[in-house]
């Protein structure tokens, strides 16, 4: 091995050494480094930094809230039946005046005093009950222009759908009612509204129609009754009409249920549910299998004069 100088005399001499000068120099590292220049803190830094603070703070608080919340909806008290809300907010009956048909379908600027046009478009393998319920309501509200027609698409009509708004009265001067209902017998395939031919989208689905004409009544509604009414239309169109087997006895025993605590499905009062759940009954046979408060609400909906015209149809 090589030897190494030493670095002491022996007398303790610190031994001088000539250091190599074409290598660069590093640092002392056992000298304590001078303490870093505090920079001055950038204004937009600092904003930053106290709006992160100020969101967590806002974060944190609404955690906070939200399980307080949780902590609610998981006592016994919160579950409650949404039915006594509807009882303490019930809707008046059906009112003989109506609803302003200008604020509901608009009004043109040149009409001249010249009806309200409905017209919707049906096929008649599948005949909407519930509008043609929901057409005979609306008699009894307004003055109403019906008419029948049968589009080129369609071959073959029963005579009892060409007449299932009856045999009309003597007839007035078109100016002298209130509202025109147009149905056209035509090879669809869901039932569709208009309302402004020259203006409006199509209305498609008898769910979505016979909430459009149940609404010229006029009625009101609170949050949950609207929502109630809404989720059984919904189901009686696409579970008890289009579903399965098992979905329709699921609707059946919901609606058995809801209908032994109130006279109607959504409260004390008739509603486009009504009508459209028992329609849906009628057209899928599902009628003579339902339960015992179901089968009570079906003899109360046909003792209404509207539902008994349109049980003729079905013989």
């Amino acid at each position: 091995m090589y030897k190494v100088r030493p670095f002491h005399r022996v007398g303790g001499e610190v031994l001088a050494e000539q250091l190599p000068t074409c290598m660069y120099r590093l640092p002392n590292l056992h000298r304590r480094p001078s303490p870093p220049q505090q920079e001055e803190a950038d204004p937009s830094l600092q904003a930053l930094e106290s709006r992160q603070e100020e969101i967590l703070k806002r974060l944190y608080e609404l955690k906070s809230a939200v399980d307080g919340l949780s902590k609610m909806i998981q006592t016994p008290d919160a579950d409650f039946d949404v039915t006594n809300i509807i009882q303490t907010d019930e809707c008046s009956p059906l009112t003989k005046t109506g609803a302003d048909l200008d604020l509901m379908l608009g009004k043109a600027s040149l009409d001249y005093g010249a009806p309200k046009d409905i017209v919707i478009n049906a096929k008649p393998s599948l005949p909407p009950l519930s509008l043609l319920v929901l057409h005979s309501l609306l008699c009894e509200r307004y003055k109403i222009l019906s008419a029948v027609h049968t589009h080129s698409s369609v071959k073959n009509v029963p005579e009892s759908l060409l007449k299932c708004f009856g045999e009309q009265a003597k007839k007035q001067p078109r100016h002298e009612y209130q509202l025109g209902f147009t149905l056209i017998w035509k090879d669809v395939p869901k039932p569709q509204m208009k309302f402004s031919i020259q203006t409006m989208c199509p209305i498609e689905g008898e769910g979505n129609i016979a909430r459009f004409l149940f609404s010229l009544f006029g009625q009101k509604y609170n949050a949950v009754t609207s929502t109630l009414i809404d989720s059984w239309v919904d189901t009686a169109i696409f579970q008890l009409k289009e579903g399965s087997s098992k979905e329709k006895g699921a609707v059946l025993r919901s609606m058995n249920a809801a209908l032994g605590k109130t006279a109607w499905l959504v409260g004390n009062e008739l509603t486009v549910a009504d009508i459209v759940a028992w329609c849906v009954l009628q057209q899928t046979g599902s009628a003579n299998a339902a339960p015992a408060n179901v089968q009570k609400w079906m003899k109360s909906c046909e003792n209404l004069a509207p539902f008994s015209s349109v049980m003729k149809l079905l013989k």
